[in-house]
């Protein structure tokens, strides 16, 4: 391990040569550690009969770090990181607020118990027929009939409430 440590002492400005040839200012640690990693390798896989270890370790060592370049970008490209001022944006004073209880509850007039849940559920809590089901152990189709005449009979006292 000693021959390794004296050979990334004498690598260590081709490394930072490299690093600044890319551009690469953002997790410079990282893409050194990266670098290493990249001469050690070099180091095992090394055929002398095939040139000089410097320019063999140059180019892996570049080529390492072009990958995880690469690897990253497509990562940032994929994950939108919203800026500093979206998360200091303030809440809208006038945004719409969910239905009242007391409102909701007029509409349902002349519903059975389970028509009245389906209605605050879905338009209070803002729950699917799955979730509904779900929460009071019942079937889909359930809730399903339960939403049917829930409609049906706000509809109708809508409709009289117009006239």
């Amino acid at each position: 391990m000693e021959g390794f440590t004296e050979l990334a002492n004498q690598y260590r400005p081709m490394i930072y040569h490299i690093i600044h040839s890319l551009n690469i200012y953002k997790n410079e640690e990282e893409f050194f550690q990266i670098a290493l990693i990249a001469l050690w390798e070099a180091q095992e896989r090394f055929d002398p009969e095939k040139g000089k270890f410097s320019t063999f370790a140059y180019s892996y060592m570049k080529g390492r770090m072009m990958t995880e370049l690469t690897r990253q970008s497509k990562a940032e490209e994929v994950n939108v990181y919203p800026d500093e001022v979206f998360w200091e944006m303030k809440k809208d004073e006038h945004e719409e607020e969910p239905l009242q209880l007391a409102t909701l509850l007029s509409y349902c007039d002349g519903l059975t118990n389970k028509q009245k849940q389906w209605v605050i559920y879905t338009f209070y809590f803002g729950m699917s027929v799955r979730e509904i089901a779900e929460k009071e152990k019942v079937s889909l189709s359930a809730v399903k009939k339960w939403r049917a005449g829930a409609i049906e009979k706000v509809r109708a006292n809508i409709n009289t409430e117009r006239c």
